[in-house]
């Protein structure tokens, strides 16, 4: 019993609900993190290897985002375990059992992550009615076609510049994960002049000093195929693109793909975190002692989940997009500049940005160990 507990700090777990239903092979875990400023915003990750304790850690990287982007809302997470590439039927049918198991658990709001699009998004609204990413014939603001949190993280990536000694016209992009997110980042840095030299999916890496054509290797994606396909470029392993030389490298896969073991291999510049905990707190503490600047990952991968919050506010896209340029340039700024005249490291700075939030939110709750904390602020 004790064991379920271990995560447990003041901020939470609220609630772990695991559910279960083996005719339809249907296994999977929400977490719902923190509620102190809002029902919990944050999607639903499907893939074959997730757990409970990668679940509470995405779950509280949603209460960190949410806080840092001043959305009213709070964190959690959905994982259910199955292949992502599953035929959309046996997947819509996973997704509309697990969206009926939690109708009432009215504290967490659905929204579309790793391996979930707008469709399974759609099948959840069917059932429920609580969710956002919706497709636009549904009222939404497709997250991953209209390239949310790529937006964002082109715009963390210009501010960060500002404490780099090199600009984005020219310079040599890596990005690791190419698919909603990190196709996306590509484009948008690409047509302020940036230069993507390496791309890379589960499958491998292409890689070509001189760069790649962002819209050839878009295309191939949207068809369902690999990097690999790309014609022309030197084929390599899927980790090799930690090794790429490169000015900016961004991280859009899976968590803690970074770690004290390979951190040594990066050869960058800029480490711009697309992905939710892409790098483990140890291998950011070496880049920093290595003169490597990274941007933490809830402050700018944010995008996504502005726009999700603007959906479910009735937004358009235009405020929604003009929402992520606001809050992820002035966060990334606020964030850089205290690690820089403080000398404490980027996520440091973030999480102060991010718990003094979500701190003053839990003065507000009926039971609230900071409501009597002497001398909070």
């Amino acid at each position: 019993m004790d064991d379920m507990f271990k995560f447990s700090d003041e901020l939470g777990p609220f609630k772990i609900i695991h559910v279960y239903e083996p005719s339809i092979g249907l296994k999977a875990v929400l977490v719902v993190d923190n509620v102190a400023r809002g029902p919990a915003l944050g999607g639903v990750r499907m893939a074959p290897d997730v757990s409970t304790e990668e679940c509470f850690r995405l779950a509280r990287a949603m209460t960190l985002k949410n806080a840092a982007a001043d959305l009213p809302y709070g964190g959690g997470k959905i994982v259910v375990y199955g292949d992502p590439k599953m035929p959309q039927e046996k997947k819509s049918q996973l997704l509309r059992a697990l969206s009926s198991a939690l109708r009432y658990t009215e504290e967490y709001i659905f929204a579309p992550d790793m391996g979930t699009d707008e469709i399974c998004m759609a099948c959840i609204k069917d059932e429920i009615g609580r969710v956002v990413g919706l497709p636009r014939e549904m009222g939404g603001i497709p997250l991953d076609e209209v390239g949310a949190t790529g937006w964002g993280l082109f715009h963390a990536t210009e501010v960060a510049l500002q404490y780099c000694d090199f600009e984005l016209k020219g310079a040599r992009v890596a990005i690791q994960g190419f698919g909603a997110v990190g196709k996306n980042a590509a484009r948008f840095l690409s047509r302020k002049g940036a230069v993507l030299v390496a791309a890379a999916d589960s499958r491998g890496t292409v890689h070509n000093p001189e760069g790649l054509d962002v819209d050839v290797l878009t295309g191939l994606k949207d068809e369902g195929k690999s990097v690999l396909d790309y014609p022309g470029g030197e084929k390599l392993g899927s980790d090799a693109i930690v090794s790429v030389p490169c000015d900016i490298w961004i991280p859009a896969a899976r968590p803690d793909v970074i770690n004290e073991k390979n951190v040594h291999l990066l050869n960058t510049k800029l480490v711009v975190e697309g992905a939710n905990i892409p790098i483990t707190e140890g291998a950011e503490k070496i880049l920093y002692e290595k003169g490597v600047l990274y941007v933490p990952d809830f402050i700018a991968n944010a995008g996504g989940v502005i726009c999700a919050a603007s959906e479910h506010q009735k937004a358009t896209r235009s405020t929604a997009f003009s929402l992520i340029e606001e809050k992820v340039r002035s966060n990334t700024e606020q964030v850089l500049e205290a690690a820089k005249t403080r000398g404490i490291l980027p996520r440091e700075a973030a999480l102060e940005l991010a718990m003094n939030r979500v701190h003053k939110a839990m003065k507000y709750r009926r039971w609230s160990i900071f409501s009597s904390a002497p001398g909070f602020v």
